[in-house]
């Protein structure tokens, strides 16, 4: 509602998720942060919501666009999966695969509108994102020896996904670069991290990151155990040198620890 993306009048809004996020901006239940989330929604203009939360969160999203005259599409309840086969098109960490249905209820919407967008462009897209865009930091390799992973996922949502891949991934031992910004539910996020993992707990150069001595002590109420470090440079290499070439390095909890980190990366 109050995002400066509004100032756009779109052809398509798409809604991925709710969570947790910003809450004393966007409130503190989830259908009032779906309300504020619903202000992308404009008259007229077809709308595409990812995921599914609740029947509660989608009242919120299919009153606005009944309010707005806004075809909507709930991209879980599809019945199909456009013209294209799902099995097609992969994208890298288990959150990518909601994200996945949603773009391919995204392109069909837009085929209906009249715009021409071929299977070949899709499937481009998907194998070349990367590349295409410049997109950074998602489930993005650093590594091999160890198994060095960023991602921006930094809220509830996003992390839930993380910490099960993480888990999934063969390791003798897990390194948790980890930071995040004041404004998140930083408590629940700890809650479901791994408990047998090493910390490395930091903090990124803006205003909104929360000090890592106080993610490190909120952490400890949660038995999740580790070192502080002021940067995350510091808090990157200290993990590298702790790490065998059979375990896992994981960095993230928050978008401007990982740009930290690759901006780091570049100019090593």
């Amino acid at each position: 509602r109050l995002d400066c993306t509004n100032i756009i009048t779109s052809v398509l809004s798409v809604i991925t998720n709710i969570s947790f996020d910003h809450v004393q901006f966007l409130g503190d239940t989830l259908p009032k942060i779906a309300s504020e989330k619903a202000g992308i929604i404009k008259r007229g203009v077809p709308v595409v919501i990812g995921e599914n939360i609740n029947d509660e969160v989608k009242a919120v999203f299919a009153n606005k666009a009944k309010e707005l005259l806004a075809p909507i599409t709930f991209a879980e309840d599809e019945d199909r999966e456009t013209a294209l086969e799902l099995s097609d098109f992969q994208l890298q960490g288990l959150c990518q695969q909601k994200n996945r249905r949603t773009i391919l209820s995204a392109v069909r919407v837009l085929r209906e509108q009249g715009i021409g967008i071929s299977d070949e462009a899709v499937r481009k897209g998907f194998s070349e994102v990367a590349t295409m865009t410049g997109l950074a930091g998602r489930w993005q390799t650093l590594s091999k020896k160890p198994l060095t992973i960023c991602d921006t996922a930094h809220n509830v949502g996003g992390l839930q996904y993380i910490f099960r891949h993480l888990s999934s991934l063969p390791h003798r031992q897990l390194h948790l670069v980890f930071g995040m910004v004041s404004d998140k539910d930083v408590d629940s996020v700890l809650a479901m991290m791994p408990k047998n993992a090493s910390y490395y707990f930091t903090q990124p150069p803006v205003k909104r990151a929360m000090p890592a001595d106080e993610l490190a002590q909120r952490a400890e109420a949660h038995d999740l155990h580790g070192y502080i470090y002021n940067n995350v440079r510091a808090a990157y290499e200290a993990a590298k040198a702790n790490a065998s070439a059979e375990d896992v390095i994981y960095i993230g909890g928050s978008t401007f620890v990982v740009a930290d980190l690759l901006e780091y990366l570049r100019h090593r």
